[in-house]
């Protein structure tokens, strides 16, 4: 009997491409009025997973309440800041200063917020010196047109200015220890809001949930009436008046300002119209601005209300979405997870920007141009376009 002997069979073998996977650098935030982080360590771990390696500062994400422990299970290696700066892609939302810049690899991307008027002159100009591509992530648009990361912002704060509102006023020592609203009987607090847009809406939502009575404010009819569609007949709207909004000045507990077409402010006059007790959120500027009359008090600080002056006086609070930076932190890190995700598909940066029109409109510095007039304007520069350097690249 002849034995059979198996014979070799061609088998198909999967292959790949070798590829060397981003550097994603989070170094700490010493920046005084930002308490924000990029990334949480579930969202760090997804990015280890799909092929990046993840470098962090020590103690970086103290502000939200995570330790290095909570990032090193996933993968996440924590080293010096130097180590983070010079990373391929480096996440710093606050404005950078120049000696970071100057640690950056040649090059690198920065994802930042824009912040126009807070970039210091000579850290862009090392910006420009070093060839960093830098991308003010609020500005990105996706193929919808909307911008996420901006308006994720925009959604936290308007949220987080009535849970700060409604907290502050029931605190009986420093308050008034009272409820926004929802009680048989008692008449609820009024909360007033300028604007219509999402922070607007965010906080409408809430505070109408908490039984106050809201009025909001806004010259553009059109998004008033999406905003009451959006919300229902137990918001009240109205254009800006001058009669009626000081009559709602007069009565607010609740002022929140969000951003308008048109830069709003509550002049002095209308401030001392206002209640002694009254709360006052400016989602609208990163100073008080809307409120010139009051003291500012930056949310971004941890200990900022406990230290202010007594809240029976008109003060006005800012940086609403750092007080609750850890939620801020979870949102960030869903839509920077899609923005990494269109990075790789897209095999690099500049591709990437050739190819999401989202992204170049984001841009700020390329490869040793300014290419936003904004920054440009801040600064005393003049901006280039970028679909030029695109086209030549």
């Amino acid at each position: 009997m002849v034995q059979e002997i198996p014979t070799p069979q061609e088998q198909p073998q999967e292959t790949c491409t070798a590829h060397r996977g981003f550097v994603i650098g989070l170094p700490a935030c010493d920046y005084p009025f930002e308490r924000r982080f990029p990334l949480t360590p579930e969202a760090a771990g997804q990015l280890i997973e799909r092929g990046f390696r993840v470098k962090m500062q020590e103690n970086a994400a103290q502000c939200i309440n995570y330790t290095d422990n909570s990032y090193m299970r996933v993968g996440v290696e924590i080293v010096s800041r130097d180590e983070t700066l010079r990373s391929d892609i480096v996440i710093h939302l606050a404005p950078m200063t120049s000696r970071d810049v100057s640690r950056m690899r040649r090059g690198a991307m920065l994802l930042t917020l824009l912040k126009p008027s807070d970039q210091n002159r000579e850290a862009v100009r090392e910006l420009l010196n070093r060839h960093i591509i830098s991308i003010a992530v609020d500005l990105i648009e996706d193929s919808r047109g909307c911008t996420p990361f901006a308006d994720i912002l925009a959604e936290i704060d308007g949220r987080a200015s009535i849970a700060m509102a409604s907290s502050l006023l029931a605190d009986s020592t420093r308050g008034k220890g009272i409820l926004l609203g929802g009680v048989a009987g008692i008449i609820p607090c009024e909360t007033l809001i300028i604007g219509s847009g999402i922070a607007a809406c965010a906080a409408a939502r809430s505070a109408v949930g908490l039984g106050s009575t809201v009025r909001m404010y806004d010259n553009d009819v059109y998004s008033l009436r999406r905003a009451q569609q959006e919300l229902g007949p137990w918001v009240i709207t109205s254009t800006l008046h001058p009669h009626t909004l000081e009559n709602a000045l007069r009565s607010a507990d609740v002022v929140v300002v969000t951003p308008t077409d048109e830069p709003f402010a509550v002049s002095r006059e209308q401030t001392a119209l206002m209640k002694r007790g009254v709360l006052s959120f400016d989602l609208a500027s990163d100073t008080g601005a809307a409120f010139p009359g009051m003291l500012a008090v930056d949310l971004a600080g941890a200990f900022a209300v406990s230290n202010s002056a007594s809240i029976r006086e008109r003060v006005c609070f800012t940086h609403a979405g750092c007080a609750v930076a850890r939620t801020a932190a979870m949102a960030l890190s869903n839509t920077f997870l899609t923005l990494m995700n269109s990075i790789v598909s897209c095999e690099g940066v500049s591709n990437a920007l050739k190819l999401l029109p989202g992204m170049q409109k984001a841009t700020f510095t390329f490869f040793g141009r300014i290419v936003n007039p904004r920054i440009a304007r801040a600064i005393g520069m003049r901006s280039v376009d970028i679909s030029i350097y695109l086209t030549l690249s």
